[in-house]
């Protein structure tokens, strides 16, 4: 549902309710006071609800599952079906809930919960280990509305509720709570009445959402999947080669983490949920620009075999090789549900959008960044499953490049550079586990990467970039080993804005920046010749002129070539998430600004000519472009501050 139809829904059940109130008041009396107790609970739960959702909270947050009591009422109904999901293969599907409830309220809600049977004793206290077990200590992986689909449901306590579940290696219940989310009202915590039968995928253990990354090498490529399976039960291996050629196998590592692994709560308490293990194999070799095929597969100890389906990719050019080459990037998308749960606090609202865009026009795309707060699943686990199922037709077929954002990294006392909470407990685990980057070190998500004629330097914001840091000098390094003549395009990505933005928070601080933002990089962007710097975390769109020390260098607009001046800085943070609005300042600097859901397109047709293009997730047209047009010698040429001095003596 979108988030004007079910505001035009809340509205309309309010409406009902003043009527009825008003004829109650007509009549007076007990009944009167009783309705109106029951509208006045009833609305500061929705107000409490879309308040959260403004703050930009994960909707599993808004749930006070420590507080849920049990109150199981046996003259209810709850079923669900099919039993048994996707029995000829295959990871998601559709499964319809039936609720019959004699006693219905606005507030119930149905929280799908994996795996099936939860048990009280098993939690988790993270602060206070003389508190009593609750009955519930695990999040549901989502939830929706008893009164989603219909609005007589309180009327006749009757509905339907369809689901889309993924495959999340374990079996599925249903559960109708009563009395709302949350906790902000103490009589509303919930309060659970019934629970369904169960149900599973028949083959919950299988290999899925394959992920794609760029290796360490030119010509490799990485393939990272999730399954059910650890190494005593079967050997990861995948099975690729050129397309119409033998095929060959090669091994795969296995990784997991446990509660212990999380550095604090919800990840630990009510977010964890187990991960399963991510596989990791590596396809080295490859011939240039080539398609492959390939498949997953688990050797089980009986001999058999179970297998993914087949898919496919195109190997990365040859460095400097000069063909067609596109690259997408955005930040800050994060994950969303079609079936419409979760998404009373319209978290992401554009995610769907921007990864639906971009598998529309994937036959035009060979990479994608996605740099910064990938799922914002802030320590609730399950969530990661949820982000891989969603962009899998992406990261199965062109390398799917991500970089650290605050809401993968950050946590107090784990070395990130930020002392806040935005990660939710994960301090970097989920990401750098579920993804793979080619790193030396993964723990820090600094890398560098080619792909055919771009070199990229891609830096994690969430540790020390100032000049004298580990980070900087690697930052150094990676962009003073790219050879121009054959990688003409130099792209410097981070999550946070290390550059310039007219965010309205930037702007209040009067800095236009992350504070500390560019002062050590900047005379690095100029020495080495940056042409494109991108940030995230700021959820808006904004493009600045080539600049250096806050001022333009190049008075053009839509059409730069010759010597390298400046920099173009662009924030791409409009992925999905709620939008960032700008500062009523003027600032000189900034060329375009839009306040909506989009992504950058990179097309490279040679060695001189670049096209930039903005395009809104909406509709995938085009908003904002430039081109850059540049000979090798362009690139040779000093500028201020960019090359080393000189003299004549010899």
């Amino acid at each position: 549902m979108c988030l004007l139809c079910s505001r035009i829904v809340k509205i309309y059940i309010i409406k009902k309710e003043e009527e009825k109130i008003k004829r109650q008041k007509q009549k007076g009396g007990p009944k009167f006071q009783v309705v109106m107790k029951s509208f006045v609970v009833w609305f500061f739960l929705v107000l409490a609800g879309v308040a959260s959702g403004h703050s930009g909270e994960q909707p599993l947050s808004n749930i006070a599952i420590h507080r849920a009591t049990l109150a199981l009422d046996e003259s209810l109904a709850i079923k669900a079906y099919p039993f048994i999901l996707a029995p000829k293969g295959g990871d998601t599907e559709w499964v319809t809930v039936h609720l019959d409830n004699p006693n219905p309220s606005h507030d119930d809600w149905v929280g799908v919960f994996s795996p099936a049977k939860f048990n009280g004793s098993t939690c988790y206290l993270e602060n206070d280990q003389k508190q009593q077990p609750p009955y519930i200590c695990t999040a549901p992986i989502k939830y929706n509305f008893a009164n989603f689909s219909n609005l007589d449901y309180v009327k006749t306590g009757k509905t339907s509720l369809k689901f889309q579940l993924i495959n999340q290696r374990a079996d599925f219940s249903f559960v109708l709570f009563t009395g709302g989310l949350s906790n902000v009202i103490y009589l509303l915590q919930p309060k659970l009445v019934g629970v369904s039968n169960y149900i599973s995928f028949a083959n919950p253990k299988a290999p899925l959402y394959p992920r794609l990354a760029l290796g360490k090498l030119w010509n490799e490529m990485t393939l990272t999947w999730t399954s059910g399976y650890n190494l005593l039960e079967a050997v990861p291996f995948i099975e690729w080669g050129r397309k119409g050629d033998p095929q060959h196998r090669s091994p795969a590592g296995t990784l997991t983490f446990d509660r212990n692994t999380m550095c604090g709560s919800p990840a630990r308490t009510v977010g964890w949920r187990d991960p399963g293990f991510i596989h990791t194999s590596f396809m080295k070799d490859l011939w240039p620009s080539t398609l492959y095929t390939y498949k997953m597969g688990h050797m089980l100890s009986n001999g058999s075999y179970v297998w993914s389906k087949m898919y496919s990719f195109r190997s990365s050019p040859y460095p400097g090789q000069d063909s067609l080459q596109r690259v997408i990037i955005f930040g800050d998308m994060g994950k969303a549900e079609r079936d419409g749960s979760n998404e009373y606090s319209n978290y992401q609202p554009g995610s769907l959008n921007t990864t639906d865009q971009l598998i529309h026009d994937l036959k035009n795309i060979d990479i994608v960044f996605h740099i910064g707060d990938i799922t914002y699943a802030n320590g609730y686990i399950s969530q990661w499953d949820q982000f891989t199922a969603q962009v899998e037709p992406i990261a199965s077929t062109v390398p799917y490049m991500i970089a650290s954002g605050n809401h993968e990294r950050d946590w107090p006392g784990t070395g990130s550079f930020y002392d806040v909470m935005d990660s939710g407990g994960e301090c970097g685990v989920l990401a750098q586990t579920m993804f793979y980057v080619p790193a030396d070190n993964r723990a820090n998500f600094w890398y560098s990467t080619n792909y055919g004629m771009f070199h990229f330097c891609i830096a994690d914001s969430e540790h020390d970039w100032r000049e004298g840091s580990e980070q900087y000098i690697f930052i150094e390094h990676c962009l003073a080993s790219v050879d121009r003549q054959k990688q003409p395009w130099l792209i410097f990505a981070a999550h946070r804005v290390l550059g310039y933005s007219s965010d309205k928070w930037y702007g209040l601080e009067g800095s236009f920046e992350e504070p500390m933002g560019r002062e050590s990089l900047q005379k690095l962007w100029q020495k080495y010749k940056v042409d494109i710097a991108f940030y995230g975390h700021v959820h808006n769109y904004e493009r600045t002129c080539p600049i250096y020390q806050n001022q333009c260098v190049n008075s053009e607009r839509s059409h730069y070539s010759g010597i390298v001046n400046g920099t173009i800085h662009v924030v791409v943070g409009g992925g999905g998430s709620h939008l960032s609005e700008f500062t009523p300042i003027n600032t000189t600097w900034s060329l375009y600004r839009d306040y909506d859901w989009g992504f950058v397109k990179l097309t490279a047709f040679n060695h001189s000519s670049l096209l930039f293009e903005y395009k809104k997730s909406r509709d995938g047209k085009v908003y904002d472009s430039f081109t850059i047009s540049r000979d090798y010698k362009d690139v040779l040429a000093c500028v201020h501050d960019g090359c080393e001095p000189t003299t004549f003596a010899s």
